[in-house]
């Protein structure tokens, strides 16, 4: 059974489409194996894209994972080593942002 359509890059073509096991086989073919805190930070990218109608901005995932963990704002760069555009917001479901804040 084939997963939900990707792009050239990997990333969903329908937001919608996205679930957690989704997810976790994205998260897997890229190297991440999911813990709480990233878990903690794809839910919230995607409550706040429901919510907002526009992918969060690095600075509030970093913010709420502080604020929810108590860690430093370098956490989110060891949670998705490779970035936020390639690996968090791919993971969870989003296209790619055209451009992002570092934090």
């Amino acid at each position: 059974m084939a997963g939900p359509e990707t792009d050239a890059e990997g990333y969903l073509v329908d937001a919608s489409a996205w679930t957690e096991d989704w997810a976790r086989e994205t998260a897997k073919s890229l190297g991440i194996e999911m813990t709480d805190q990233h878990w903690e930070a794809v839910r919230f990218m995607r409550a706040f894209q429901d919510e907002r109608q526009v992918s969060p901005d690095v600075r509030f995932v970093i913010r709420h994972l502080t604020e929810t963990f108590g860690v430093d704002r370098n956490r989110m760069f060891e949670l998705f080593p490779y970035g936020y555009a390639g690996q968090a917001c791919k993971i969870a479901g989003m296209r790619r942002p055209r451009i992002w804040s570092t934090g």
